[in-house]
């Protein structure tokens, strides 16, 4: 039987951290948004209509980054506050590259990363 791979993504619109379960171990990357608070008041102190626009451009990149990431993946649970996750979950949705994929959300507070370790760990625990 082929070994699943998992992958858990907690995510706001500034920082995904990812945990991949390999074997008994779980490896860790992030991504960072550009689009930072310090970008939000430069581009808000021009002009607020070309903050709406850089903000959803720099969103859209960011999505395209964790797309690209979870890309190959079996099983994968996004977490987090706020509405980022499902923001992207929507996304991917309806781009259909990840119809074979199975994607949770889960909601969570801020984590520290040996918390978000052990949510990933038990959520697919619990998921066999």
């Amino acid at each position: 039987m082929k070994v699943k791979k998992r992958l858990g993504v907690w995510m706001d619109y500034s920082t995904a951290h990812f945990m991949e379960i390999k074997e008994d171990n779980i490896v860790t990357s992030d991504v960072t948004s550009e689009f930072t608070s310090h970008e939000k008041k430069h581009s808000l102190g021009k002009n607020e209509n070309l903050m709406h626009h850089k903000q959803h451009d720099l969103i859209v990149s960011y999505f395209k980054e964790i797309e690209n990431r979870i890309a190959g993946f079996d099983k994968v649970v996004l977490f987090g506050p706020g509405d980022a996750k499902n923001e992207l979950y929507n996304h991917l949705g309806k781009i259909g590259h990840f119809d074979h994929t199975e994607i949770a959300v889960k909601t969570s507070d801020k984590l520290t990363e040996n918390q978000r370790k052990a949510f990933v760990r038990d959520y697919f625990e619990l998921a066999h």
